[in-house]
């Protein structure tokens, strides 16, 4: 049966020295389209599986239990949606899921530090939280957009960095995945939205405007990766013109996190025995 290892998951992995410019977005490495199909199944009962006993041990009170997040960034059309919807919502039990959406701060959010606005968002042990937009909206569209002074951008990128760490020391697994496309890809997905009535609602004219400042994102982006991709906490950059590829690949990361927990079942805190015979008599 073919899959993308998890070694093979791994090499979209970008560090200091990420070129964006190095990345097809049309590449499918690692699985042909005929074996595409395979792949993106391979480890979906694996993961179901192995996030249940994640939300089991949470359920039980295990405050050691572990959680993971899975923060999605990249621009729009990207497909974070699809891996919510095909990837999250179609493998795991939601009952452990805990999704949210960050867009532009509200009038409350920004009389705080630009982080406070997360932390009731943040996984408990034993959740998988899904972040489709993220903290790093306030160091990406504020820099294009000159939102924040450049000195106050700088200083984010210090502050995500020490986020990051503390969730990685209080045990929980942080993904980062930025789907990336092509901006021709970009320009089909936005025609399609504009040529369907059905997905009119998808569409925002301020998508436009933003296209029109893709250098500016991609130097964003570049960037921002490369100050902020750290051991406790990397980044994924992923060929995304094929959503269907991008979505196997972020499965077979989170199959990753999962094992990395090290998990097992919570015991019973009552005799299995002896309810059985209470059953019986009951």
């Amino acid at each position: 049966m073919a899959k993308i290892s998890v070694e093979e998951a791994r090499r979209f992995r970008a560090g200091e020295d990420f070129a964006i410019g190095s990345i097809d977005p049309a590449a499918t490495p690692g699985v042909d389209a005929d074996g595409l199909e395979d792949a993106f199944s391979h480890y979906d009962e694996d993961i179901a599986r192995l996030q249940e006993m994640l939300y089991a041990r949470g359920r039980a009170g295990d405050d050691d239990a572990g959680a993971v997040l899975l923060v999605l960034q990249g621009m729009d059309t990207s497909g974070k949606g699809g891996i919510v919807r095909h990837v999250v919502g179609e493998v795991m039990d939601v009952q452990g899921v805990h999704l949210a959406s960050f867009g532009r701060p509200t009038e409350e959010e920004a009389r705080h530090d630009f982080l406070w606005r997360f932390q009731p968002h943040l996984p408990r042990p034993g959740q998988v939280a899904v972040w489709d937009r993220s903290h790093y909206e306030d160091v990406l569209v504020q820099r294009v957009k000159k939102m924040a002074p450049p000195e106050e951008i700088d200083r984010r990128y210090n502050a995500i960095v020490e986020f990051e760490r503390s969730l990685a020391r209080s045990g929980t697994r942080v993904i980062k995945v930025m789907p990336h496309i092509s901006r021709e890809y970009q320009a089909e997905n936005l025609r399609e939205r504009l040529c369907n009535p059905e997905k009119f609602w998808k569409y925002n004219p301020g998508d436009i405007e933003d296209r029109a400042l893709w250098p500016e994102y991609m130097e964003a982006y570049e960037i921002a990766v490369r100050r902020t991709s750290t051991d406790e906490a990397p980044w994924y950059c992923i060929p995304s013109d094929n959503k269907r590829y991008c979505r196997t690949v972020v499965k077979t990361l989170l199959y990753d996190a999962l094992s990395s927990l090290d998990l097992a079942w919570p015991e019973a805190d009552f005799d299995p025995e002896v309810e059985l015979r209470r059953l019986e008599n009951a």
